[in-house]
């Protein structure tokens, strides 16, 4: 080979605009891919924050907790009923809401929607507020027990614990972060087992 052959050819026009759009489609997917895990980390470390400024996510039924709770005394073990007795909480079903609002609320909309659920037998489709890891066991009944039966505490005040005061806001948010530091914290104040097993499956 004599020096001096060998030269680099110069891209075409064509071959440079696409290779500027091969550029400008991998940083948009490296922008991307950079805020998932923003958020993902966000969640885990913290309280997950969905984009609203920190404020919990519309529901088919805007629920009045306000209205049922600090208007009319009901407990939140009136509406979440497997809260003493099991692990979930449950959420009420259209025909428990129903018991009562087959005859109170006429003409409000969510009353409507909740009654149009009912009829067609379809399941409200809530949106999941509070979570914990899956590889986490959390007993409700456990909980409640405890601070009911061993330090005379209502229900309802329990419930506030984790889930904060729901009757003061329009939409049920999570206040706490449910990580596992909160929870050992919690366990450590009150005299519970700090034992990975407690959780732990």
């Amino acid at each position: 080979m004599i020096p001096g052959d060998f030269q680099v050819k110069k891209p075409t026009k064509s071959q440079m605009w696409k290779l500027g759009a091969v550029g400008v489609l991998g940083l948009g997917m490296l922008a991307g891919v950079t805020l998932v895990l923003i958020f993902v980390i966000s969640a885990w470390l913290g309280r997950p924050v969905v984009f609203g400024f920190n404020e919990g996510p519309d529901q088919p039924i805007a629920f009045p907790h306000v209205r049922h709770v600090t208007d009319l005394g009901m407990d939140c073990t009136f509406c979440h009923r497997n809260v003493t007795e099991g692990a979930a909480a449950t959420i009420p079903s259209a025909g428990l809401c129903l018991t009562c609002h087959m005859t109170v609320g006429d003409g409000l909309a969510e009353i409507v929607k909740l009654r149009e659920y009912g009829e067609s037998g379809r399941p409200i489709d809530w949106v999941r507020v509070h979570r914990v890891p899956d590889h986490v066991r959390f007993v409700h009944e456990a909980h409640i027990r405890f601070f009911t039966q061993a330090q005379g505490v209502e229900a309802q005040a329990v419930c506030s614990t984790c889930h904060g005061d729901v009757t003061a806001t329009d939409k049920v948010r999570q206040v706490r972060s449910l990580k596992m530091g909160d929870c050992v914290d919690c366990h450590r104040d009150n005299g519970a087992p700090t034992d990975c097993s407690t959780c732990h499956f």
